[in-house]
């Protein structure tokens, strides 16, 4: 799952304008355990790049047998990896069935600890706030930030 991070304007402003608002932003992608709600790993990158483009380009590692729950940002990703299964979406005229419904609701309930683990990271202002360091060491801080939300306790 990705989220993009408001940035200060550098001097090339070309590279990290992302979006409609035409913002200079990061994205942060996170790879968590659903079962042990442990951040496995984290990829940064400009806020212009994909989802799916920025996973590729991360060339993170998994075993081919693990199942990947993804979002909707990842559609497509089941040629590169078998066992993925992204949300379906209903439209006017093509509403879901009974099995899709069922299989979206499913993924809704596994994908709710990785929902905690998102807000466990915010706690840190350095997400929600404008980031104001150096460009080049986000990276860093932000693996040393999955560290410590890695250490603390889950509550249930």
């Amino acid at each position: 799952m990705c989220v993009r991070c408001p940035v200060n304007a550098p001097k090339k402003a070309t590279r990290l304008v992302s979006g409609n608002k035409k913002r200079h932003t990061l994205k942060l992608q996170r790879l968590i355990h659903t079962f042990t709600c442990q951040i496995l790993c984290v990829a940064t990158g400009r806020g212009a790049t994909h989802d799916l483009r920025r996973l590729r380009e991360s060339k993170t590692q998994i075993y081919p047998d693990t199942e990947r729950l993804a979002d909707a940002g990842y559609q497509g990703i089941h040629h590169q990896h078998a066992f993925t299964r992204t949300p379906k979406n209903a439209s006017k005229d093509h509403p879901l069935m009974k099995a899709q419904r069922a299989d979206t609701r499913q993924g809704a309930k596994v994908r709710l600890p990785v929902e905690h683990v998102i807000r466990r990271l915010k706690v840190f202002c350095i997400f929600k706030e404008t980031y104001r360091h150096r460009r080049r060491r986000v990276q860093l801080r932000v693996n040393l930030m999955a560290a410590l939300c890695n250490r603390i306790p889950i509550q249930t």
